[in-house]
This record gives structure tokens, C-alpha cells and sequence, in this order.
């Protein structure tokens, strides 16, 4: 199956050809200009309005002060930021879906974090953006006299891109370094202020006004698995098991784990009915577990297996068992909490490996202080019950080989509690398995994060800096597996209209809404953002030259000029490269 940048890629090539023809024939307006992908849309109009809205020039004076005040802190940041994330990504280049290159294209669908099913609301709130920001240098320009010789949009292809206010150089060279730093600032003060009011919106009366729906919204259902084989797909809402009715997530897990009957039933908030068969697929596997992903397992020592009950029934109280595949693929293994013995070189303590000499290896913890280890939940239950310089005996395999040890545990480095110097693999024996095949969707925990629910305690500045990484929820959030698109596509199932002050507007608008403002918030944000990073062309870069320059006319330098050229240039070089190390080193040197 051809992949989504395949396809785009191909669309971009034709559309490039299609363009060359149209304008080799004359065919395109003077107000369209066309260089490979790129379009640029030309206008004179909106200059009067323009000069309307530029009449209260103290007012804009006032405001563009305080956007270079805010443009100089978050350049500041930026600068930092980059530069750290370039050192890291050469230090440490490690491949992740955070640093893909397709992740730096805006494109929904090609970007791993802007979904296809969002695609209307992300563009619409991409041209807010810019029109915002460009709007904003075109203000300050004519509120500084600087005539403004025509606006418009970039587009690669249909995409907004970009937007384009081009002020008249000469004129904009003869002004004053104040006027020019803040008219280049007004761009993302206009992003920053949109963003605050999105966030105001989004956070009070829209996510006060939406409800999560009853039931276990369900995001996905494993191809092949239990439930997609009794009918449940991704954008169902589980709402009762075998007749009893279920309010969320939580209490359909608690069910679930309550009973190992095979076959159940279950009702779908569509009012359809579903007949489930229960079987045991392997989700996770360690490198040297058992039994590999999608694995069905069948049998416990010759006695047939279904849920996970049942299976955990089975192992309790075997430290070593026969288990049968599907297939007929047999394997006997130690049964315990699969772990990696950190290495004595690692940083911090490793009182594992300092009594073992398993640094850097895995053992398969079953028992501590003689308490049965059944799996990697059992073991962080019973660890988190230790303390610093308790002593206690550890049983376990290494590759086969029942061993046991005395440690000395050593202080936790994060929690308060002690520490024996392992990292725990899920599940049992490095298996994660489910008997229902499906996966929860967290829409509780979302709406909660954008102010809506019972609230979690945060003040607007915490709550706007965290809404903004949800749409990397499942690659920075370790307790969450699904990412924030907004209330679109199948997620709409997930929620309904609340007892908020903006009920009236009904289901699907007050979701459409919700959605927009979280789009238009955080690509506002995203945008201010980016546009400070002091290089050149982007905003940053300008405000760097012109405050370089007032701090240099004050110096005793023969070369003003030279002096402004080297910070700047130093800078923006800095910043480059460490843009592209970001974005590259994790590839090739990883």
C-alpha cells in the first residue's frame, strides 16, 4: 500500500508540472506567481483598511513596546532551546518519532502529530496565524509611515504555508531602529495575543461545556484480536459487559479482570450488541521473551488458557511453566518479572549487579523476602514498599539458571523508596498480554487537561504549556498511548454536549468549535514560537540585528557595522546548525 508522503510527493510533482505548463502558456494572473511548489498570492487591497486601523498610533506604539519586551524573552528561550536541542541530538542521537523529518513538514498526514481526520481545522487555524502576523507588520508599518507595497499568501501548492507583507525597503531602512524592532515584533505579539484568547475560550466556557460520554470509548481494536472479530472497531463506545454497565475505562478493565469466563457480551452506545470470544495475544515482548507480538498463547501446562485471569490463575504459584501457541509452538520458561540488571557503569547505584555480576543482562525476577513475583506489577508493588538500606533476598533466572541473591538496596534517585537497580519490562516473563484486543481511548484524561472535568489543580500559564504537547501525548506521556487531534473524526463519539454556558450551541458545533481553538491556539503558539528564533529571515533574526545595533552605537568601535555583522551572523549560524542537528544527526548518527 502506498504510504501518505508517497502520495503527497506525487501530488506535488504533478502539481509542479501543471503549474510550468500553465505558466509557460500565459495562463496565470499577474496576482498569482508560481516558483516550483510555492505559490504566492498578491493584493493591493486592504491598505485603506490598514491605514483605518492604524489612526490610534500611540495606542500601537504601546503595543508594539510591549511585543518587543515579550519577543526579546521568548528569543531569549528560543535561542537556548535550539542550541540545546542540537548539543543533545549530537550527544545523545538517538532516533525517535519526535525528530523524523517529516515531522518538521506542517502537512496533515505527512506530520505524525497533525492528523488527517483535523486536516480542515489545522489549515484554518494556520491561516489565522498568519493572517494575524503578517496583519501585525503590515499595522506597525503603516503606524510607523512605512508604505506597505502589497500582502498576500504563500501556499506549497494548496497548503498555506506562509504570508507576506512587503513593506518599501527605503523607507523601512530610513526608519528608526525602534520602529523597525517593533514592527518586526508585531507579528508574534499578534500570535502570542490570539493564542491567549484561544486558550481563554478553550479553557472556560468551551471545555466547560462538554461532557465525556458513558462507557469505555474504544480507539482501536488489534487486527485479527477478540473484539474485532465480535464486531467492536476503533470510534465504539463500550457501555455494558455481560449486562452490567460500565461509566468508563476504568470500570470496564475492573470486569474484565473480575472474570474468566471466555465468551462475553457486550453493548455498544450505538445500541448494537457484540459477542466477544476472549483469547490470549501477546501486545509487548521483550527482545529474548517468550513468545513475539501478536502471538496467541493457548495453554498453561497442558490446560487450556483465555484470559488473563485465567492465566494469572495458572502461574501464581509456578516458578517455571510449559506455554503452548496457537501454532503448537511450545516453550517452558521461567515465570516471574522480566528486568535488566543495570550496569555498574551506569550513573547512580546498581546493587543488583554489584552482588550478581548480571550488569547489563536481563534476569527474570519470581520472588523477594520469599513474596511470589508474578509479573512487573507485583515487582513495583513490592519495591515500592522498600526503603533505602533494606536488605533483602532476591530468586530469579539467568538464561535458565535459578539463582538468588542478598542485596543492600540503595536510595531511589526519583522516588522515595528503595532502589535494587533494574529496569522492568512489562507484563510477565517480558509479555504484555490482553484477552479483548482493544485500545482505550484517555478522554477523560484529555478533557481534563484542557480545563474541562473536575480540573487537575493547574493555573492557566501550567495548563496552556501542557495542552500544547498533547498532540505528542503518546510519545512524552508514558501512561498514554493516543495523541490529541481534538474533538474530530471518531473521537466526536467520545464526547457530548455538557450543563456549560455554550450547551445550547449543540454536539457537533460545540466540538467543531473546541477543535478550531485548540488548533488555533497552539499553531499561534507554535508560530510566535518558531518566528523568534534569532536567525535570519524569521523575525528573531531582524529583532536580533536592530537590538544588536543600539547596544553597539553605544560601544567605542571603529566598525559598528562589522561588530552588528559578526554577533548576528555568529548567531543565526549557530542557530542553523543547530536546527539541522536536530532535525538530521538523530538519523545519521544514531
Amino acid at each position: 500500500m502506498v504510504d501518505t508522503l508517497t502520495l503527497v510527493l506525487a501530488a506535488v510533482l504533478g502539481f509542479m508540472l501543471a503549474g510550468l505548463g500553465a505558466k509557460s502558456r500565459g495562463l496565470l494572473p499577474d496576482w498569482i506567481r508560481l516558483s516550483g511548489p510555492i505559490v504566492t498570492l498578491h493584493t493591493d487591497r486592504g491598505k485603506a483598511f490598514l491605514d483605518w486601523l492604524a489612526r490610534p498610533k500611540r495606542f500601537w506604539r504601546a503595543w508594539g513596546n510591549l511585543g518587543v519586551g515579550v519577543a526579546l524573552v521568548v528569543m531569549a528561550g528560543s535561542f537556548v532551546l535550539v542550541l540545546l536541542g542540537g548539543l543533545q541530538a549530537i550527544a545523545n542521537p538517538q532516533p525517535t518519532q519526535l525528530t523524523q523529518p517529516r515531522n518538521v513538514l506542517a502537512i496533515p498526514g505527512v506530520n505524525d502529530f497533525l492528523p488527517l481526520s483535523a486536516a480542515p481545522e489545522i489549515v484554518a487555524a494556520l491561516l489565522v496565524g498568519l493572517v494575524v502576523h503578517e496583519g501585525g507588520h503590515g499595522l506597525l508599518s503603516r503606524v510607523e509611515d512605512i508604505e506597505v507595497d502589497s500582502m498576500g499568501l504563500a501556499l506549497f501548492t494548496f497548503i498555506p504555508v506562509g504570508a507576506f507583507v512587503e513593506p518599501d525597503d527605503e523607507q523601512r531602512r530610513q526608519s528608526s531602529r525602534g520602529a523597525q524592532t517593533r514592527m518586526f515584533a508585531a507579528g508574534v505579539t499578534n500570535n502570542f495575543a490570539v493564542a491567549i484568547v484561544a486558550f481563554a475560550l478553550l479553557f472556560g466556557p468551551v471545555a466547560g461545556s462538554i461532557a465525556v460520554v458513558s462507557g469505555a470509548p474504544i480507539a482501536g481494536a488489534l487486527p485479527g484480536g477478540a473484539a474485532a472479530q465480535g464486531g467492536v472497531d476503533r470510534g465504539d463506545v463500550i457501555t455494558s459487559v455481560d449486562g452490567t454497565p460500565v461509566a468508563n475505562a476504568s470500570e470496564f478493565e475492573a470486569l474484565l479482570d473480575e472474570t474468566d469466563r471466555r465468551t462475553v457480551s457486550i453493548a455498544l452506545e450505538s445500541g448494537e450488541t457484540a459477542t466477544v470470544d476472549r483469547s490470549l495475544t501477546v501486545v509487548g515482548a521483550a527482545p529474548t521473551a517468550p513468545f513475539d507480538i501478536n502471538t496467541t498463547i493457548t495453554e498453561v501446562n497442558g490446560t487450556a488458557v483465555y484470559t488473563e485471569p485465567g492465566l494469572n490463575a495458572a502461574l501464581r504459584d509456578r516458578e517455571v511453566a510449559t506455554l503452548a501457541s496457537s501454532t503448537g509452538e511450545t516453550v517452558t520458561t521461567p515465570i516471574g518479572a522480566y528486568t535488566n540488571v543495570s550496569a555498574p557503569s551506569d550513573p547512580g547505584p546498581s546493587p543488583l549487579a554489584d552482588v550478581s555480576g548480571l550488569g547489563g543482562e536481563a534476569f527474570i525476577i519470581t520472588a523477594i523476602d520469599g513474596e511470589r513475583v508474578l509479573d512487573s506489577d507485583t515487582l513495583g508493588a513490592i519495591l515500592d514498599e522498600t526503603s533505602a538500606g533494606q536488605s533483602v533476598s532476591v530468586v530469579g533466572y539467568h538464561e535458565g539458571e535459578r539463582r538468588s541473591f542478598d542485596v543492600e538496596l540503595a536510595d531511589h534517585p526519583r522516588e522515595d523508596t528503595g532502589f535494587i537497580g533494574v529496569t522492568i519490562q512489562p507484563g510477565t516473563t517480558g509479555m504484555s498480554v490482553d484477552d479483548f484486543g482493544v485500545e482505550g481511548y484517555p478522554a477523560e484524561f484529555f478533557l481534563t487537561a484542557i480545563g474541562g472535568g473536575s480540573g487537575d489543580g493547574l493555573n492557566g500559564i501550567q495548563r496552556a504549556a501542557f495542552t500544547i504537547s498533547l498532540p505528542f501525548a503518546a510519545v512524552t506521556l508514558p501512561s498514554i498511548d493516543q495523541p490529541f487531534p481534538g474533538f474530530v473524526g471518531i473521537y466526536e463519539n467520545f464526547y457530548v454536549v455538557g450543563d456549560g454556558p455554550l450547551a445550547f450551541l449543540g454536539t457537533g458545533p460545540l466540538l467543531l468549535f473546541g477543535t478550531l481553538l485548540f488548533w488555533v491556539a497552539w499553531i499561534n503558539v507554535i508560530l510566535g514560537q518558531f518566528n523568534c528564533v534569532p536567525a535570519f529571515p524569521l523575525d528573531g533574526g531582524h529583532i536580533l540585528r536592530t537590538s544588536t545595533q543600539a547596544v553597539v552605537s553605544r560601544l567605542p568601535l571603529s566598525d559598528k557595522h562589522a561588530a552588528t555583522r559578526a554577533v548576528t551572523v555568529t548567531i543565526g549560524l549557530a542557530m542553523l546548525a543547530s536546527l539541522l542537528a536536530t532535525i538530521f544527526a538523530p538519523q545519521l548518527l544514531g
